[in-house]
């Protein structure tokens, strides 16, 4: 499950282009490890329905696809609180 993220560290933005997402259209930008330079999210530049303009700027991070420093994945416990989704923010 993705989670957002206001501070962006270590990565990189990608080109900007238009995407069809659950939420409708958005503008983003995907982003990259500055290390190893995979695709690990993307960054929301621009939302086009009024009621996603909260997105703007925040950037969402692919747990699945973030690897920690020994190379194993990172996965969330039980414990720990990761960001619902779209409608849980409504």
């Amino acid at each position: 499950m993705p989670s957002v993220s206001f501070d962006r560290v270590n990565v990189t933005s990608g080109e900007v282009e238009n995407r069809m997402m659950m939420t409708g259209m958005h503008t983003v930008a995907d982003i990259f490890c500055v290390c190893c330079g995979s695709i690990v999210g993307w960054k929301y530049e621009t939302a086009h329905e009024k009621s996603q303009k909260y997105k703007e700027g925040k950037s969402v991070l692919e747990r699945f696809k973030i690897s920690g420093p020994d190379g194993s994945h990172y996965w969330a416990s039980h414990e720990t609180h990761v960001a619902g989704s779209d409608a849980d923010d409504a």
